[in-house]
């Protein structure tokens, strides 16, 4: 049994974790991903929004004629956007594959693995041991039971987030089961580049993790887009004598629907993996939702093995997975002097139509816990640069300690707002006032980032 210092499982931000800071140690790397590198890189935050980027142009110039600008007819080569993305993104990964295989301290091993006992891996028909075990095997889309997919005609028509981005050719109508960030992504990136979308979730608003104003508004200018089924479940698909498929729901009344679609795309979450490592066998103790156990220090219930990500983490996101390699990188290398994960203010980002942002605690939250708060909206129309957008329906909300005046929570919708939550994370990471951060600097006048302070100057504090 080939023996190891440390040996991490997967190969995204767990691949990342093994720079130079490591060079002494023997190192394995083992992950068997079709492609190397990781959700990310492959079939997530990259290509997604190299994807979402171009239906978003799309949009605009659909939207331009109001502002006196025609430009007519909206045209989508859909293999030359392909190209754009894959050309680079697979390069990416086929760069990265091969900067491994040449690693002198690092033995990279693309097969299968699983755990035959404590720090002992069996890997394909060997096994190796390690003194560390990193898992940072990630996440992969949840697919649900449902009748008639067992069919392989009804199979190959049915896509996740894994495979959808590579269909050869566009459908002419797109059904997605799902409201969250994922469904409603891809849901502004076919209807975009000109597919008929249908939108079915169980719930009564999309992105319920939201802040309740921002999921009903995002809801109401999403339904302008795409054609949305609220309160359904996905009963069963077939094959329908049309060619097409036939999708076939149920409300909550038990009332029937069906609808017919080329492709259907599940984004009904997703599932952790580390039920394919054998945990039990290393000892590593996993929550219900097959989530692993780690301490502050990202430390399982088994001596000497970590994790990281999606693998252990309640909130898949790779700025997550990205802060947790961190935390584990120096906790290896400086076991005297341990460091905790910093999960208290983890934004999150819908690139939709429109954006979606937010990072803290929604007014829901602070209610059901009994906090003391005040809260402050602006809508984007309310600047200057509002006004030149002719903007409608978008908005800034804040939620402040009205003692302190703290932020307890941001959430924006609309165009940029990605970018423009990033000061108000700033400010609930290194303890900033509302006050202080709108009157302590300059903002950029006309620029649309006047919106956000204007919100905080609304806040109503007690001093």
């Amino acid at each position: 049994m080939e023996h190891f210092d440390l040996c991490v499982i997967g190969s995204g931000s767990g691949n990342s974790l093994v720079n130079r800071w490591f060079r002494d140690q023997k190192v394995a790397i083992v992950d068997a991903a079709e492609r190397f590198g990781g959700t990310c890189l492959n079939a997530g935050c990259i290509p997604t929004k190299m994807l979402a980027y171009p239906a978003e142009l799309a949009d605009l110039a659909r939207e331009a004629g109001r502002l006196g600008v025609d430009t007519g007819e909206v045209s989508v080569r859909w293999g030359d956007i392909q190209r754009r993305i894959f050309d680079r993104v697979d390069a990416q990964a086929a760069s990265a594959l091969s900067y491994r295989e040449r690693g002198e301290h690092v033995t990279l091993f693309r097969e299968k693995a699983h755990f035959a006992g404590p720090r002992v891996l069996q890997v394909g028909d060997r096994q190796l041991s390690a003194d560390a075990f990193v898992l940072a095997a990630g996440s992969r889309p949840r697919v649900p039971e449902i009748a008639g997919l067992d069919d392989p005609v009804v199979a190959e028509r049915v896509h996740t987030s894994d495979t959808i981005m590579r269909i050869p050719h566009l459908p002419r109508r797109l059904v997605i089961v799902g409201g969250g960030s994922v469904a409603t992504e891809f849901a502004h990136i076919f209807s975009g580049l000109g597919v008929e979308v249908t939108l079915l979730y169980h719930g009564n608003r999309l992105l319920r993790r939201a802040d309740t104003a921002i999921g009903e508004r995002f809801t109401e200018l999403l339904s302008h887009r795409v054609t949305l089924h609220l309160g359904q479940e996905l009963a069963s698909l077939e094959a329908a004598p049309s060619g097409q498929l036939e999708v076939g729901t149920v409300d909550a009344d038990g009332v029937e629907y069906s609808f017919e679609a080329d492709l259907v795309l599940l984004a009904v979450g997703r599932v952790p993996n580390g039920d394919t490592l054998n945990l039990p066998a290393a000892g590593v103790d996993v929550h219900p939702d097959g989530r692993v156990v780690v301490d502050a220090y990202q430390h399982t219930t088994a001596d000497g093995i970590w994790a990281l990500g999606d693998i252990c983490t309640p909130v898949f996101l790779k700025h997550v997975a990205n802060h947790e390699m961190r935390v584990v990188q120096h906790n290896l290398l400086h076991p005297d002097d341990l460091v905790e994960a910093d999960h208290r203010y983890v934004p999150q980002a819908v690139f939709s139509h429109p954006q979606v942002a937010w990072v803290g605690l929604t007014e829901q939250e602070l209610q059901d816990a009994g906090r003391e708060y005040v809260s402050a909206t602006r809508d984007y129309s309310s600047v200057a640069y509002g006004w030149a957008m002719e903007d409608a329906g978008h908005f800034v909300k804040v939620l402040a300690d009205p003692a302190t005046g703290l932020l307890l929570g941001a959430h924006l919708i609309g165009p940029e707002a990605s970018n423009l939550i990033q000061p108000l994370i700033q400010a609930m990471s290194f303890g900033l006032d509302a006050p202080t951060m709108a009157r302590g600097q300059y903002w950029i006048h006309p620029a649309l980032a006047e919106v956000v302070e204007n919100a905080l100057l609304d806040l109503r504090l007690g001093r």
